[in-house]
């Protein structure tokens, strides 16, 4: 899985190395440090770890990134600063109130990713034995969701004025599924699929006005899927978007050559992915 990572900061080598080198397991979004962006992108995207990366940063400047850390500790995210031991220094002494995990330069991209993948790991499963204790024996009285898991209560949803349009995403990326979810969620009903076996299975019992598809899944790629909702009589006329990594044009060719409503390329644009939606929803 990849774990999905905010980046802000004056090194845009170090930066740039997160999107070049480290893309197999993290999913990188960049912001500026200016407090109205990083809000911005906080009210869309949960990210699993925010790193700042220095690079001759001033002190008003990590004062200004001071005044937006309660949002980070509001939605419980970790954040890391990396840089050179004067510049780490030079942050804890004028914002010792921020905890802060440290990667100080010079430094891999290769060991700063496996020490940072390490750091959520353990993390997660510590969230993990955390949550297990809070359920004790909840499951024994209460109904467990479905495969998906993860369509919010009925509680949540508006109980009067038009309904809601609702969209299932099926990826294999954990961390894909979460950041649409976050960003889809304010306007969409939104179910999520880890595979197309899960997501078949959904859509043999529930409805939805569109699909978002992961096209380069293990197994049951999408376009096996997509076949298989093409053969169903109950899903035949489905709306169907592929999520793809491919740039090559002859494979983006081949996609299209699937008669389907759309594509939209990874690195997620979250503003392509709302327009390419409202172009098919409406």
């Amino acid at each position: 899985m990849r774990y999905v990572v905010m980046l802000t900061g004056n090194n845009r080598m170090a930066i740039n190395d997160f999107f070049t080198y480290m893309d197999m397991s993290l999913e990188c979004i960049n912001t500026s440090s200016r407090y109205e962006d990083i809000i911005n992108h906080l009210k869309y995207i949960t990210p699993d770890v925010f790193v700042y990366c220095l690079y001759g940063e001033s002190p008003d400047d990590i004062k200004r990134f001071a005044n937006v850390e309660h949002k980070f500790t509001e939605q419980d995210i970790p954040i890391v600063i990396v840089g050179n031991r004067d510049e780490c220094e030079q942050f804890s002494k004028i914002a010792p109130s921020i905890e802060v995990t440290v990667f100080q330069r010079p430094i891999s991209a290769q060991k700063l990713e496996h020490q940072i993948v390490e750091m959520l790991e353990k993390r997660r499963a510590r969230q993990k034995s955390a949550l297990q204790e809070d359920i004790g024996d909840a499951e024994d009285i209460q109904p467990v969701n479905g495969a998906l898991g993860d369509q919010e209560p009925s509680s949540s949803q508006p109980v009067s004025g038009p309904a809601r349009k609702h969209i299932l995403i099926v990826d294999d990326d954990s961390s894909v599924l979460k950041l649409l979810k976050t960003y889809l969620g304010e306007r969409y009903d939104v179910a999520t699929a880890i595979n197309g076996k899960v997501a078949m299975k959904f859509l043999e019992s529930k409805r939805t006005d569109l699909v978002l598809l992961d096209y380069e899944m293990p197994g049951e790629n999408g376009a096996t899927v997509l076949s298989q909702i093409r053969d169903n009589p109950r899903t035949q006329n489905l709306p169907v978007i592929f999520l793809t990594g491919v740039t090559v044009r002859a494979k983006i060719q081949e996609v299209l050559a699937l008669k389907i409503q759309g594509y939209l390329l990874k690195p997620i644009d979250m503003e392509k992915v709302a327009s390419t939606i409202k172009g098919v929803l409406g």
